[in-house]
């Protein structure tokens, strides 16, 4: 019998009640940076009148020295973010160059918060977000608001809110499957079999935020409208980009720089999910074959595509997935010939939900992006638009803003944790 695991989750950033979103509402507003406040503000606007870049380009570069707190630092890149795409993707044809205005800062906010000077996740969804709830449940979607969009629609900001939801629903789970690897530590089956069915529900419930997604957010505006402004700058030759992008730090300075969009692939939840259960991911082959077909993990050449993603995250919750996919001792345990019947069929169970859960993220991608994709390609403008030039393959190929290959990625990805759940048959 082993001793508890001692996982302080204050010490990697994560909240007991609010996981990997801050444990209340994001600052709202730095008064010491109004001119990045106000220009954020007027994104939308700005970009319909194709004026953005102008009022960007007359902006001063701000100092980062004011800021002091880890909020403050958050607001910061959220700004930049929205600045960033807003001025790479707010034109005609995108922008190779980033002005030192945003990128000298994004550079060092950046670096301060463990992310990379890129549009993430984060940027749009965990420090995105306001909520009038008197309980502070960040689970209510009809008392969500966001911060900030490109486009002003709802559709804009349903998608981002239904992911905030998702991500404060799945929050509880995180210390009950810290009991769970203590509980295989000191071998008290029961309460792991409580943990998983607890773990179980979760994913369900989970599962049903994300079927909402067609409630408020319509798939051609997502598509035409909303992803363009999601889009990274790596393997985008198609749309415009094919060095990535120049981040110009003023004097004679700076280098060109490619990073992914921004993608659920980049939630530390989900990720978590796989991490605690033991769930492993091999790159996708270039030819998106079945799992069965691609080399196993030791001689696999790349990084898979979910482990790159962790790049992209903040450095603390980062550091946290890679700390809980070392110590998780909850698949040896399960996979021992005799590990208790009631804790197999428990573990199974909870690795199904994922998979169920990852159906449906790819009935939602087929029915946001592959199903628009193939309109595109039939009814194509002469104008670039980023959301054409990664369908330009149609179909099954077309690829994320994250910039991978959707579906094959996605089917893989759900195959693998459905692998994982057949083994104990």
């Amino acid at each position: 019998m082993l001793g508890p695991l001692n996982i302080n989750l204050s010490e990697f950033g994560v909240s007991t009640k609010s996981g990997f979103l801050p444990n209340v509402v994001p600052l709202p507003r730095l008064d010491a940076f109004s001119a990045w406040e106000d220009l954020v503000d007027d994104i939308p606007d700005l970009l319909k009148e194709g004026s953005f870049r102008h009022h960007a380009d007359a902006l001063p570069v701000l100092d980062t020295l004011y800021l002091q707190t880890e909020d403050e630092w958050r607001r910061a890149y959220h700004l930049l973010s929205f600045m960033a795409n807003s001025y790479i993707w707010g034109g005609k044809r995108p922008s190779e160059i980033l002005p030192p205005q945003i990128s000298k800062p994004f550079i060092v906010v950046a670096s301060h918060l463990g992310l990379p000077p890129a549009a993430t996740y984060a940027a749009f969804n965990l420090w995105n977000f306001t909520s009038t709830s008197p309980t502070l449940d960040f689970t209510d979607l009809d008392h969500l608001s966001c911060y900030h969009t490109f486009t002003n629609t709802p559709s804009e900001t349903w998608f981002y809110l239904i992911s905030v939801a998702i991500e404060a629903r799945g929050a509880g789970v995180i210390p009950h499957m810290i009991t769970a690897m203590n509980a295989v530590r000191a071998n008290e089956p029961s309460i792991l079999v409580s943990c998983l069915d607890e773990f179980s529900d979760c994913i369900e419930d989970c599962g049903r935020l994300l079927k909402r997604m067609h409630e408020q957010c319509d798939p051609e505006v997502f598509f035409h409208v909303i992803r363009p402004f999601l889009a990274g700058s790596k393997n985008m030759s198609a749309a415009g980009l094919p060095r990535g992008v120049f981040y110009d730090e003023g004097e004679g300075k700076g280098e060109w720089r490619q990073y992914s969009g921004g993608s659920n692939a980049q939630s530390s939840l989900i990720q978590f999910w796989d991490a605690v259960l033991g769930i492993n991911h091999v790159p996708t082959n270039s030819m998106g074959k079945p799992p069965t077909e691609v080399m196993p993990p030791k001689k696999a050449g790349g990084q898979c595509f979910l482990s790159e993603s962790r790049n992209y995250m903040p450095g603390s919750h980062r550091a946290f997935l890679n700390h809980i996919s070392g110590v998780s001792p909850i698949y040896n345990y399960v996979r021992r010939s005799a590990c208790p019947f009631e804790v197999t069929s428990a573990y199974k169970h909870a690795v199904e939900r994922i998979a169920e859960f990852r159906d449906i993220h790819i009935q939602i991608v087929t029915r946001y992006i592959i199903n628009p994709s193939q309109k595109s390609i039939i009814n194509e403008k002469v104008e670039l638009n980023i959301a054409v030039a990664t369908a330009k393959k149609g179909g099954k190929d077309a690829t994320g803003t994250g910039g991978t290959q959707l579906i094959p990625f996605l089917k893989q990805t759900r195959d693998e944790t459905r692998e994982m759940a057949v083994v104990f048959v």
